[in-house]
């Protein structure tokens, strides 16, 4: 038995709480990961592991020894990271998950410079607007708009991203140009909806102008998950919009956009990077969270 992979398998099983995530992620077949384990325990003499045939759960052995592996094997990267050259050039493969508006207008066509700097990571980037199971999918760290809910997940606040309602100039050549927000909720007045995946519906817009403060609940006609989607919308004349200043900025320069209720204002979105707590952050997953917040810094500063 290799004591280092069995070990590998059994830290990677207790977080994905699965001998087929954990096979899949460790690129090994569901008999390797299960005989490791197996091996494991016998040579412990205790089990680590009770298994049902739908859940598998770490016992209270199997907790303790599971802090203790998740240390050692981050000691185990650290010594042979500062006895070799990936100390100076990190390298490996690299999973993260972004908003596809952010991927699309910030992130990608900012990589020529994170490659510059860290040839030897190989990025793959998911791009989706959901919720993604981060451990399961053997995913390093996501970014995503909004408080991070799952406490199970380390997050890092980096940036707050400036909000504006917006709408076409043919769309208000149609229905006319509002003055006020509350007319968005009445009227011949259509916006187009965002679905927010935490909570399986849109969310009203809290704004404030002065002392008087309210909430806006928008009447879209049509409704999309994906931000890429929401803006083609807008920009096809199907609602108002409301969006992060880096996404309107290129239509407003255009003409395709048209800013409104600019005497009102409404909170940044919060931007997180998040990752597990008990997977050892390694040096391509710090430098490529260090970029990240040099990118936002520079687009969406943190506000306060």
């Amino acid at each position: 038995m290799d004591r280092f992979d069995a070990m590998q398998a059994f830290a990677r099983v207790v977080e994905t709480g699965s001998f087929t995530k954990a096979a899949a992620t460790l690129h090994m077949s569901k008999t390797t990961v299960t005989q490791l384990i197996q091996q494991l325990e016998a040579r412990l003499r205790v089990r680590l592991l009770n298994r049902t045939t739908r859940k598998v759960h770490v016992t209270a052995d199997g907790a303790a020894y599971y802090e203790r592996v998740v240390r050692l094997l981050a000691d185990m990267d650290d010594a042979e990271t500062s006895l070799s050259s990936a100390s100076m050039a990190p390298r490996g493969r690299l999973r993260v998950d972004v908003p596809s508006p952010l991927a699309r207008m910030l992130l990608i066509p900012a990589l020529p410079e994170f490659f510059a700097r860290y040839p030897e990571i190989q990025l793959t980037v998911g791009v989706s607007d959901r919720i993604v199971d981060i451990i399961g999918g053997n995913i390093d760290c996501v970014v995503r708009g909004g408080e991070i809910t799952d406490q199970s997940l380390v997050a890092r606040h980096v940036g707050d991203l400036k909000l504006g309602i917006y709408a076409t100039p043919g769309y208000l050549q149609r229905f006319g140009t509002p003055v006020h927000p509350l007319e968005l909720e009445e009227g011949p007045h259509k916006t187009v909806g965002f679905l927010w995946f935490r909570t399986g519906k849109t969310l009203p817009y809290a704004m404030h102008r002065g002392d008087e403060r309210l909430e806006v609940q928008a009447r879209p006609q049509l409704t999309v998950d994906d931000g890429n989607a929401y803006l083609a919308a807008g920009l096809a004349g199907l609602g108002m919009l409301w969006l992060p200043q880096y996404m309107a900025i290129p239509h407003l320069i255009s003409g395709e956009l048209l800013p409104l209720f600019e005497d009102w204002h409404m909170a940044p979105m919060p931007m997180y990077l998040a990752f597990p707590p008990n997977r050892h952050v390694s040096a391509k997953v710090r430098v490529f969270i260090d970029w990240i917040t040099e990118l936002m810094a520079e687009h969406a500063p943190v506000v306060g």
